[in-house]
């Protein structure tokens, strides 16, 4: 088994042919067919079905083990080179969509000022979408809410937002001022996420305390998307407070809610391997971000501490 064919095998599940992989690796197709079929038969086993073009089951858990080990090569080149030179490489980010609108700006400036030569990836998703790819090896670190799910994923705590209800300026719960209940909640049609979903979680174990549910006329696994519907006057809706854009802050409130907990958000990197320099060094840079409260938007609350930025 060499690098070159789990290099192929990945090409494969990621272009979807052989021949779309021979591209992508610089090569010809001949010399793809030929280490795919090295590999199987190492390993005595057909990992990529000829007639689709897709991995097998076979395949799918060869391909999952050779994405963490070709990332790590990679860590080996930009380690070394990082001993000599200043920080340099690529680092693929996933982040959850609402937390990407202020901190993506953020992140981008004292990037460009810390670390020039470093590349950024950035993936926008949910947290369903972004974990598996993460324990994949396909992103190498992602801002995720807590309570992670992957066993195969450890993350630290970075902060805690406030959850609201988005209402249009005119409505009568925003005009009073004042906190709105859970009660008050329990009587209204919403737009929530999607159950089963971590923010929903906690939305629904902090009704189910009191004795409350919460009545939805559209789920959704998507924060951003819910806050559209919200904008574009399909009802009212529970979101992180940094959902609701400067530039509509005249047309709509965010009304603090009683009784609600904070979602917590964190960094998620794999459990297993030890992330490369350019990673290690975005990762640190997140973390300094965060710990400057000044630089957050309202309803954003810091818990990484001063000793770990």
């Amino acid at each position: 088994m060499d690098i070159r064919q789990l290099q192929a095998l990945v090409g494969i599940a990621d272009f979807g042919s052989f021949s779309s992989a021979a591209h992508a690796l610089d090569t010809v197709q001949s010399n793809i067919s030929g280490r795919i079929a090295r590999l199987e038969e190492e390993l005595d086993t057909v990992l990529v079905d000829r007639t689709s073009g897709r991995l097998t089951s076979s395949g799918e858990i060869v391909v999952q083990r050779a994405r963490r080990i070709l990332g790590e090569v990679a860590s080996i080149a930009t380690d070394v080179v990082a001993l000599d030179a200043a920080v340099q490489g690529e680092v693929s980010l996933g982040l959850i969509g609402t937390t990407g609108r202020w901190l993506v700006p953020l992140l981008l400036d004292a990037q460009r000022h810390r670390y020039p030569l470093v590349r950024l990836r950035i993936v926008e998703g949910t947290n369903s979408s972004l974990e598996p790819r993460v324990a994949a090896g396909q992103l190498e670190i992602a801002v995720l809410s807590q309570p992670i799910r992957s066993a195969d994923l450890t993350d630290t705590e970075l902060f805690a937002e406030d959850l609201v209800l988005i209402t249009p300026a005119t409505h009568e719960l925003a005009r009073r001022g004042t906190p709105v209940s859970l009660e008050e909640l329990a009587t209204l049609d919403l737009l929530l996420p999607l159950s089963g979903t971590t923010i929903r979680r906690e939305i629904d174990e902090a009704c189910a305390a009191q004795g409350l549910r919460l009545k939805a006329i559209v789920e959704l696994d998507g924060m951003r998307t819910l806050a559209s519907l919200a904008f574009d006057g399909y009802g009212l809706a529970i979101l992180p407070a940094t959902a609701l854009p400067t530039h509509l802050a005249a047309d709509f409130r965010a009304v603090p809610i009683s009784g609600l907990p904070q979602r917590r958000v964190g960094l998620a990197v794999r459990r297993y391997g030890f992330p490369s320099t350019p990673v290690r060094a975005i990762r640190e840079l997140l973390f300094q971000l965060v710990a400057e409260a000044a630089s957050l938007p309202h309803g954003v609350h810091p818990l990484v501490g001063a000793e770990m930025a």
